[in-house]
């Protein structure tokens, strides 16, 4: 049996006696099942985890003893942003999961002009908390040890003028080169920044103020994808070409 993943907020030192927050120890009990003695890992979202045992369970409780540091080479040399317009429902859910998976370092959801999602500034915040939430639970999943930073949103045109450096990209399916065509220097390397726009796709007006903003405007192949399946395709192929893959 696989020794499950929890992550704790709090700083974890070895040889320490440490109790879960109320979110890890009904997942520990009440889903996994876990009883005293049980080997889990715990992970502080910073890059470390450490081999830990149940030391206790009570019922409003769960006791576990760290025992060991590690910190293993699992985050990708590349430091990618992705800015993602908000698509509707579950797909952008699906597209933090899986830019997560995919070793995404931070994630910015977008409003853009063909943004079809409306969401007062309460529903905002109550959005970014969900997606972080889904980043924590895809990194204890999928053995990562940092979490990628949900930033609060912003408009295209904060986007723009956020002077954020390095390598940009936008992705259209109207542009004329391949990102695999596209050369990097090694300091570019050092952050990239990609833009995945909405299902109809960014305007005339958003593309041409991006590339007179220093982006570079590239294809991810023939065919045209969703807006929650180009991110899993973008930082795959970037992890390809320049990264650990």
């Amino acid at each position: 049996m696989q020794i499950p993943r929890i992550f704790h907020s709090s700083q974890l030192s070895v040889n320490s006696i440490i109790s879960l927050d109320d979110g890890a120890r009904r997942h520990a009990i009440q889903v996994l099942r876990l009883k005293e003695s049980a080997p889990l890992t715990l992970f502080d979202g910073l890059g470390s985890e450490f081999s830990a045992t149940i030391s206790s369970i009570e019922k409003h409780s769960v006791e576990v003893c760290v025992v060991d540091k590690h910190t293993p080479l699992l985050e990708s040399p590349l430091n990618i942003h992705l800015f993602q317009v908000i698509s509707k429902g579950e797909r952008m859910d699906y597209a933090v999961q899986k830019a997560t998976e995919c070793g995404v370092s931070e994630i910015t959801p977008l409003f853009s002009e063909r943004c079809v999602v409306k969401l007062d500034t309460k529903r905002v915040e109550k959005k970014i908390s969900h997606w972080q939430k889904i980043a924590l639970a895809t990194c204890e999943q999928c053995g990562r040890n940092k979490i990628p930073t949900i930033n609060p949103a912003i408009s295209f045109k904060q986007m723009l003028n956020n002077g954020s450096t390095g390598a940009k990209f936008i992705f259209n399916e109207k542009a004329e080169h391949l990102l695999s065509k596209h050369p990097l220097t090694q300091q570019q390397l050092t952050k990239i920044l990609m833009v995945i726009g909405p299902e109809g796709g960014l305007s005339e007006k958003e593309v041409k103020g991006a590339q007179s903003s220093g982006w570079n405007e590239v294809l991810l192949g023939p065919r045209v994808l969703r807006s929650e399946t180009a991110p899993v395709v973008a930082i795959t192929t970037m992890q390809l070409l320049w990264g650990d893959l």
